[in-house]
């Protein structure tokens, strides 16, 4: 009778339909951990890898907060509604011409190169160093991923 019982409540079960599928969760890309590399022709620049748990989000061509016309090639990284975006400003040539990119960035060094920092609406969080003549390396990032800014900046090379 006990067997009757548990094969008549397997088939009931098993007929109240399929179990529930988990939700689809992005996964980070390969490229996260391997880090990206940028040129402006033949001036490279390496970015380090992402944080854990970031994926791809997009190219990034476009910094709003740049006057002139610059080609920008880059990246855009997300992990829920956090972003960050990295890449590299094609065409600065002067440390003068850097210093005025920005309305209202702050001018800083960064690894004894002339660097800019600055904040826009929705408190994202902005920074720009001149890595040579014609190349300036850019980290971005909103509120929760701020911090990676410095890490990312340390380890660019």
């Amino acid at each position: 009778m006990r067997r009757l019982a548990l094969v008549s409540l397997t088939l009931s079960l098993a007929a109240c339909g399929s179990p529930a599928r988990a939700p689809d969760v992005a996964r980070p890309s390969a490229a996260a951990a391997a880090g990206s590399v940028f040129a402006c022709g033949s001036s490279q620049v390496r970015l380090p890898a992402m944080p854990p748990g970031m994926t791809r989000s997009g190219a990034l061509k476009r910094i709003p907060s740049l006057k002139g016309d610059l080609r920008i090639k880059g990246e855009s990284w997300s992990r829920g509604a956090e972003k960050l975006h990295v890449g590299v400003v094609c065409g600065v040539r002067t440390a003068e011409e850097f210093a005025s990119l920005v309305e209202r960035a702050g001018l800083g060094m960064h690894q004894g190169r002339p660097a800019l920092s600055w904040q826009t609406r929705g408190g994202v969080h902005h920074f720009m160093w001149l890595e040579r003549p014609g190349t300036a390396v850019y980290v971005a990032a909103t509120p929760g991923l701020a911090t990676e800014i410095d890490r990312i900046a340390d380890a660019a090379g």
